[in-house]
């Protein structure tokens, strides 16, 4: 057979890929989230002293769903590309990311390592550097939707850091029992 496929065809393929990577990204990081309890309902992290650039909870809420699609499109657009000189590396460097991003919760909320999530952060994000990189000359639309994800990753580190510096004894913190009234 040697018919070149149409663009339909074409767009067809990606959009495939997409209605796979996207849910499958968004669900598996929401499900990280979930089971860490990550966010401002954990009493570890409410016990905390947090720094003033801390966001209020609705904003992870929003953001991470948004770059969690933004990845999932960019990974589907890799993914269509078949053939592409540099894909399996490319494929690769995003895959150490992703499960790198999903490890960070657990590790952070979830057995309050934080000084270890900060390590795990900004290697999350020099890998999503260079995944750029590798996704620029395959699919330069995949480079560019991991910018917003670099950026926040960026402001992750940045509070990461801070809570860091603020609990020195956030891995031995042991927050107050909640208190119940009987009677």
């Amino acid at each position: 057979m040697t018919e070149i496929a149409t663009p339909g065809q074409l767009r067809m393929s990606y959009l495939r890929w997409a209605l796979v990577t996207v849910p499958a990204i968004v669900l598996i990081g929401s499900l990280m989230g979930a089971l860490s309890n990550s966010g401002y309902d954990n009493r570890w992290f409410a016990a905390l002293d947090l720094p003033p650039i801390t966001p209020p909870g609705w904003v992870f809420g929003t953001v991470w769903p948004i770059l969690y699609i933004c990845l999932g499109l960019s990974l589907a657009m890799i993914l269509h590309a078949r053939g592409a000189k540099g894909r399996g590396f490319a494929l690769l460097l995003f895959l150490v990311q992703l499960i790198a991003n999903f490890a960070w919760s657990p590790l952070f909320f979830g057995q309050h390592q934080v000084t270890t999530a900060l390590y795990l952060i900004i290697f999350i994000l020099m890998v999503t550097v260079a995944t750029a990189f590798a996704f620029a000359p395959i699919r330069r639309a995949a480079a560019w939707l991991l910018v917003p994800y670099m950026a926040w990753l960026s402001f992750a580190a940045i509070l990461n850091f801070q809570i860091d510096q603020r609990n020195p004894d956030a891995e031995t913190l042991v927050p107050a029992a909640a208190s119940t009234q009987i009677g």
